[in-house]
């Protein structure tokens, strides 16, 4: 498959996505945390005060929730959105949130400072192409069942619309195994940034599915070269409104933190 605009053309020529100050591909390795969906005002604000206080770089957390059932929390919309905004006030943390639905994005980009596109909508090709005339960043996620020239065909989607402000996510493919929620393709984030000038980074919350599995999951990732990390934190994992087992709590995230840390300097780079 060939690549015109998201393609390694040489050394050097890797692309840095600033989100308001926040460089995301440098030397910096990027943390974005939060809950998986905004569930209220004091729980979005009792993490966001945390990760920040611990050293994250951005805030995530859903307002849209593609779920698998239809009876599943969906989330709460455009009040979700507002919570998040009123978060970024208190904080200063940049927000991530994903938006699934084409119509739905002069509504996001309102609030939100990077715009995701979750594993489910990868391929929502009328999406990517709206994307593509949005001045905000992307963060793309990695289709569960994509190849990673599909992945990089999404990506170009967006490029060819005039946006190359995008950041790959690796968030593990479906294999076989059945013990994780999904696979961490390690060696996939290498692979990518051999062949893209894109910053890629890994989501080890949706990849493994399992909150003791997140922290060894991002110390690999780092080591292998992701840009950054987005992980999933909650004040209450059990609790949760969507993905408790996968959520770490603010305790974890502190170790996560030092840990991440540690291997960050250990391959060049920092915090």
């Amino acid at each position: 498959m060939t690549y015109r605009l998201v393609a390694r053309k040489s050394e050097g020529d890797d692309v840095v996505v600033d989100v308001n100050g926040v460089e995301v591909g440098g030397s910096r390795v990027v943390v974005i945390a939060g809950p998986c969906s905004v569930e209220s005002l004091e729980q979005v604000l009792d993490v966001a005060k945390e990760v920040r206080r611990l050293g994250a770089h951005m805030l995530r957390g859903g307002a849209f929730k593609p779920r698998t059932s239809p009876y599943s929390f969906q989330g709460l919309g455009e009040e979700g959105l507002k919570i998040l905004a009123l978060a970024r006030e208190e904080v200063g943390l940049p927000i991530v949130t994903e938006v699934m639905d084409p119509r739905d994005i002069p509504l996001v980009s309102k609030y939100a400072d990077v715009l995701q596109v979750g594993a489910r909508n990868m391929q929502n090709f009328t999406l990517l192409k709206e994307l593509g005339r949005v001045d905000k960043p992307v963060l793309l996620k990695r289709g569960f069942s994509a190849s990673i020239d599909e992945w990089l065909g999404a990506a170009e989607y967006v490029a060819v619309g005039g946006n190359k402000k995008i950041i790959l996510c690796e968030r593990g493919i479906r294999t076989f195994e059945t013990h994780t929620r999904f696979t961490l393709s390690v060696t996939s984030i290498p692979y990518v940034k051999k062949l893209s000038c894109l910053p890629v980074i890994a989501d080890p919350s949706h990849a493994t599915g399992k909150s003791d599995l997140v922290i060894p999951a991002s110390r690999a990732s780092i080591a292998a070269g992701a840009d950054g990390l987005m992980v999933e934190v909650h004040p209450n994992p059990p609790q949760a409104l969507s993905d408790g087992s996968q959520s770490i709590t603010v305790d974890e995230f502190s170790k996560l933190m030092v840990e991440v840390r540690r291997i960050a300097e250990a391959v060049g780079r920092y915090l």
